[in-house]
């Protein structure tokens, strides 16, 4: 009796893992034991699982995928990139509110692969924002999207202006309106130089803050009761900034640009 084709997929890892092999390519038996780091003992016996199912074929030493191969796998390998995306930290991710993340772009959240978790001691909890904005320094451009700044956010700025940084800042109108309260005059000379730019976001905004530059970006979110912790999200690859670009201009598309103060 074969297989239920779902346990043919994700029970074993050698076959999971010569599946994917073949997405792109027929590939030759010792190239699969290579890549898999594996024995032709061990492999044959799954090969034949997947051949038995229809998924692989051979021509002497010669895998391929079969049609119906090419569309499973094509199929699965979002779903297990995900799978693999969540499984760095799942307590993470089942207890921070993923609300900020538009329906469209949390369905590709495995383009953010393998992303770390920062967690600053308290008395480092800016450290993660000194080393993000020292990495901008070397980036033409920082894209943020925030509820809230930190007490020396001017100076950060200051600091990145002369490096000739385009900075688009997108903010909830609750910090907006705080700015105009507290920090008039700073962000009046900030908008003057031409480099910085503000928006505010008139909807409500369900994280505390997000960073994007040529390098990396930086997710902020709230827990699952709204509160703010000292947990950040690091991803620095080319497919996280693709991402995280969409992110940010999901966000400006739907603000409003602040001329002045």
């Amino acid at each position: 009796m074969k297989k239920p084709l779902i346990d043919v997929l994700f029970k074993s890892e050698k076959r999971k893992g010569i599946l994917l092999l073949l997405q792109d390519e027929a590939k030759e038996m010792p190239t699969l034991m290579k890549l898999l780091d594996s024995t032709r003992q061990a492999l044959l016996p799954q090969i034949k699982i997947l051949e038995e199912h229809y998924l692989v074929s051979h021509d002497k030493d010669t895998y391929k995928l079969t049609t119906i191969g090419k569309i499973i796998v094509d199929k699965m390998i979002p779903l297990s990139n995900t799978v693999d995306f969540f499984d760095i930290d799942i307590d993470y991710w089942g207890t921070h509110k993923p609300d900020f993340i538009p329906s469209h772009l949390f369905k590709r959240i495995s383009e953010l692969r393998m992303c770390k978790i920062l967690t600053p001691s308290l008395a480092d909890t800016y450290s993660v924002h000194d080393r993000f904005y020292e990495m901008s320094k070397h980036s033409t451009f920082q894209f943020e999207i925030t509820a809230t700044f930190y007490p020396y956010f001017p100076k950060l700025f200051y600091e990145l202006i002369p490096h000739n940084i385009n900075i688009h800042i997108v903010m909830t109108t609750d910090l907006f309106e705080k700015l105009q309260a507290e920090n008039r005059e700073e962000v009046a000379k900030l908008i003057d130089s031409k480099l910085i730019h503000f928006y505010v976001y008139p909807e409500k905004m369900e994280l505390l803050s997000f960073l994007y530059n040529e390098h990396c970006i930086m997710l902020s979110p709230l827990t699952n009761n709204g509160e703010f912790d000292n947990k950040h999200i690091e991803c620095c690859n080319p497919s996280a900034l693709k991402w995280g670009k969409e992110l940010f201009e999901y966000y400006l598309e739907k603000s409003i640009l602040i001329t002045e103060i």
